[in-house]
């Protein structure tokens, strides 16, 4: 009989670290936690004393390693953030350690310092490689609490036209917004409210976590980070952090006026996300039956983005992800949300087997 094979991927990020178990080839579970790593790194240790709990078995596992967080303010560079991150999770006990390093493939610790640059930041190529190679043609749509990836998918590949954040942020293939903790004031400078235009207070009032929440689209597991103003996060609380965005107090409209007022926000959102994904598809020349490929936190707006362009919308996890037989029922579902993580699971899987 054969050894069980484990793989524990992980995506660590600014905000929140992903992780995905893997056995035999399969998943069997995927998680994520908070982690505001521009306070410390100690936050980082938190996260993996939780895994530990989660999983007592990880000693015997295979890790590799996939991040954006060396863009944190807690480094003084991204270099800096690449290798104080990847000696961190050196110290983790397991039978070994890699890093993905994009199309450099997979590196150990010590070549960590040598290959940063494509190391950093690497975690939408991963996903995108895994989706490509079942879906065939068709745009990876990523969005995060933080972040959206647009990346084509051409006969089995990613052909992402940028590599670095910077040069996707030049593309159009990294749009700086999510569904969690973006800046309302980041969306639009004038926004409508009871049919009449106001301009944006630019302060950090509330977020899109607001918007979607109040309509109801943002799954509570996800909606991870304290408030703006710290407090509640009931449909009070919401409309309060909301009305704030136009000097106004909550109490001056009813229900369904601040529910049409986070549809206003979402259309904002919509068409910013939407403009950049048709810059995408014109690019990569994307045929236009080929499907967009919903993945991360965010996977409800893919579909709206979708239907508004006449294209299918499959998900990431359904397409790409085996399950394990002994998986849990929300494992699709939180493959959806970790993709990442577990897309450099699987890849490094299938590299060693």
């Amino acid at each position: 009989m054969q050894p069980e094979r484990h793989v524990v991927g992980w995506d660590i990020g600014g905000a929140h670290v992903k992780a995905a178990w893997v056995r035999n080839g399969r998943l069997q579970d995927a998680v994520q936690w908070a982690c505001p790593l521009w306070e410390s790194l100690d936050r980082l240790d938190a996260v993996l004393a939780q895994a530990r709990a989660r999983w007592p078995q990880m000693r015997r596992a295979q890790h590799v390693v996939t991040m954006t967080g060396e863009m944190a303010d807690l480094f003084a560079s991204r270099a800096e953030g690449v290798r104080r991150i990847a000696d961190h999770m050196a110290r983790q006990p397991g039978i070994g350690l890699r890093f993905y390093a994009g199309e450099q493939g997979f590196v150990a610790p010590e070549d960590v310092a040598a290959q940063w640059e494509a190391i950093a930041s690497a975690n939408w190529l991963a996903t995108a490689q895994l989706a490509a190679r079942r879906v065939g043609d068709g745009v990876l749509v990523d969005i995060g609490s933080t972040t959206c990836d647009l990346i084509p998918l051409r006969q089995e590949q990613a052909a992402a036209r940028g590599r670095t954040d910077a040069q996707r942020l030049m593309s159009g293939e990294l749009v700086y917004q999510g569904v969690v903790r973006t800046p309302l004031c980041a969306l639009a400078q004038r926004i409508d409210f009871e049919g009449r235009p106001h301009n944006v207070m630019n302060e950090f009032f509330a977020t899109t976590a607001d918007v979607y929440r109040l309509l109801g689209e943002l799954d509570p597991a996800h909606d991870q980070h304290p408030a703006a103003d710290h407090g509640a996060k009931d449909a009070e609380g919401t409309r309060r952090r909301l009305a704030r965005m136009v000097g106004r107090d909550a109490e001056e409209a009813g229900a369904e006026a601040w529910l049409d007022f986070a549809r206003a926000w979402r259309a904002e959102q919509l068409n910013l996300i939407g403009h950049n994904l048709d810059r995408v598809l014109a690019a990569a020349g994307v045929p236009a039956r080929a499907p967009l490929v919903a993945a991360g936190c965010g996977s409800f707006l893919v579909e709206k983005l979708a239907a508004a362009r006449g294209r299918p919308c499959v998900h990431f996890a359904s397409q790409a992800v085996p399950l394990d037989p002994g998986a849990g029922p929300g494992a699709l579902r939180q493959a959806q949300l970790c993709a990442p993580a577990v897309a450099v699971a699987l890849l490094l899987e299938r590299e060693r087997h």
